[in-house]
């Protein structure tokens, strides 16, 4: 019996091996009033039961045949293969409304495909995800996204007394969140922010200001994570303007920190032309553990215990040049407005006069890089202040709604920079 406002549900595993659980699933869901769409990932054999999408067209989407990949018998390629094509088809399929939500299960190799599917998808479409592996670490699997997951607790290898109840499980929580109603609320135009406890002054303060404008204010700590799922969102275009005035990651990417969001950080942005502030924010500092994990190679450097699980290294003048030249590449890639501040008085919280960090000399060998290698029609403001100042985070707020309200009154085709 379908219900007057069914939904449908993917259901993502690989039908030769995990068919019986997979159709348990799907047998609930459908006793549920909803549809499933069932997705073979399996590269083995045949399905025990037809799918809606075939192990054949995930193997074609990711560059390979199916026949081929029988035939070679390379694990490796397999994987590679199912996990690429696994990710085209979900978001070709959930971009044409085909379904409404996801969950998928399985053990090594079906927790690598069915995230990367489910990874394709945007924020807030419901993602279930029954793995062997969730006991552990998921980041790599759930990367940016809202994937939740749940440990399976036996192998997916056949129905039993635990295998039934946990799947059950499962299943009635994609049902219930395909179900659930979001309740309506006034939609605003968003901004998010990068922010560091070494900056949360003046993103604070910042933040008010632009709420008080009719932003909401999406903040992201620079934990690494944190400034790679704020360029997912930029790059999904849930975003009208960015406040990156936290851009430390890159100085752990830099100099081997722990914190560091990866090569693609401050891409974002520049690339789908969104209004942007950027400033050095904490670029004084790289993050280790404990005292006792910080590399050798740096044992002499300035060192600052922030807490028994944090260890801050100072940056030096070399590094600081180094991190005001790749700052400057990123930025000169963007299509949009964007104006870079700088603040003279210090970039963090520690950074500031008579404070742990303060260090004029790394800080001019930061601005004055920037400066150099920055594309010379993009606004440079020196702000005479500490970045925690509320004169720097009032400049940087009015600076971010200025770019934003004279990009929505150009034309569409004036959006962009040449």
């Amino acid at each position: 019996m379908i219900a007057p406002e069914s939904k449908t549900i993917a259901v993502i595993a690989a039908l030769d091996t995990k068919g019986a659980e997979a159709r348990f699933v799907a047998d609930i869901v459908r006793e549920r009033g909803h549809r499933a769409l069932m997705i073979d990932i399996g590269v083995l054999a045949d399905p025990q039961r037809r799918a809606d999408i075939s192990s054949a067209e995930i193997a074609h989407e990711g560059g390979v045949e199916l026949h081929q990949l029988r035939r070679s018998a390379d694990k490796a390629q397999a994987m590679a293969t199912m996990t690429t094509g696994a990710a085209v088809v979900a978001g070709r399929l959930y971009r044409a409304r085909k379904f409404d939500g996801i969950i998928g299960l399985g053990g090594g190799a079906g927790t690598v495909i069915g995230s990367s599917a489910m990874r394709a998808l945007p924020v807030g479409v419901p993602k279930v995800l029954v793995s062997t592996l969730a006991a552990g670490n998921m980041r790599p699997y759930v990367g940016t996204k809202d994937i939740t997951t749940m440990y399976s607790v036996v192998d997916i290898a056949g129905l039993n007394g635990i295998s039934t109840r946990v799947l059950a499980n499962a299943a009635g929580a994609i049902v219930g969140m395909i179900e659930t109603r979001i309740p309506t609320r006034e939609i605003r135009p968003l901004v998010v922010a990068s922010m560091f406890g070494n900056t949360t002054a003046c993103v604070d303060r910042a933040r008010g200001i632009l709420e008080a404008a009719g932003y909401e204010v999406l903040v992201f700590h620079a934990t690494g994570q944190g400034g790679q799922t704020m360029e997912s969102l930029i790059s999904d275009g849930h975003v009208d303007g960015v406040l990156d005035v936290t851009t430390t990651e890159w100085a752990d990417e830099l100099c081997g920190g722990v914190l560091s969001a990866g090569p693609n950080r401050l891409d974002a942005a520049a690339l789908a032309g969104v209004p942007q502030v950027v400033a050095p924010g904490c670029l004084d500092m790289v993050n280790f553990g404990p005292p006792e994990t910080v590399p050798t190679q740096f044992a002499a450097r300035k060192l600052y215990c922030w807490n028994p699980s944090v260890t801050l290294m100072r940056t030096n003048p070399d590094e600081n040049v180094a991190l005001g030249r790749i700052l400057a590449e990123k930025i000169n890639q963007s299509k949009g407005p964007v104006t870079v501040l700088l603040p003279l008085g210090g970039v963090s919280q520690l950074d500031s006069i008579d404070g742990e960090f303060w260090w004029p000399d790394a800080d001019k060998a930061l601005f004055g890089s920037i400066r150099e290698h920055l594309r010379s029609d993009i606004p440079v403001l020196a702000i005479e202040a500490n970045i925690n100042d509320h004169t720097f985070a009032d400049r940087a707020a009015r600076s971010l709604l200025e770019m934003i309200h004279a990009k929505a009154s150009l034309p569409s085709h004036q959006h962009a920079h040449p």
